[in-house]
């Protein structure tokens, strides 16, 4: 059984996304996502999720295409992939850390997986922080 691990906030949930997961998916059979913790997602994005924690994790595991979700840990993102141990670890095309970065940080650790970049689906129209704006318009 081949093993997928993919990563994000899940904020909002849109096409975007499902085409990242059916990527992620098609490198093996058994797909578990991270969920971003609250508290990482606004160190990295400067704020805070729409969702919590809980309820992105909730809604990504409701997703037929995926087999596992859990929520990130706090103090070591590359954690997640320790405890996982998967095949192939898949990333956003707008995830920024290099594929080398987490190469070199899962050969540290001891760790074998293979790292992809999942391609964009119309990322102009099905993205996070557009989605939300336009929100913010209407309201």
């Amino acid at each position: 059984m081949a093993k997928v691990l993919a990563f994000g906030t899940f904020d909002i949930l849109h096409p975007g996304h499902l085409s990242y997961l059916k990527q992620a998916k098609a490198l093996g059979n058994h797909l578990v996502v991270v969920v971003a913790t609250d508290k990482n997602v606004e160190r990295l994005k400067g704020k805070r999720p729409v969702n919590d924690q809980e309820h992105r994790k909730e809604l990504v595991e409701a997703l037929e295409i995926v087999d596992e979700a859990m929520v990130g840990f706090e103090d070591d993102m590359m954690k997640s992939i320790e405890v996982v141990r998967p095949d192939f670890v898949a990333l956003g095309y707008d995830q920024k850390i290099p594929i080398e970065n987490v190469e070199k940080e899962l050969s540290k650790r001891g760790l074998k997986a293979e790292i992809k970049r999942m391609y964009p689906y119309n990322e102009a129209k099905y993205k996070s922080t557009i989605i939300k704006e336009k929100v913010k318009k209407i309201h």
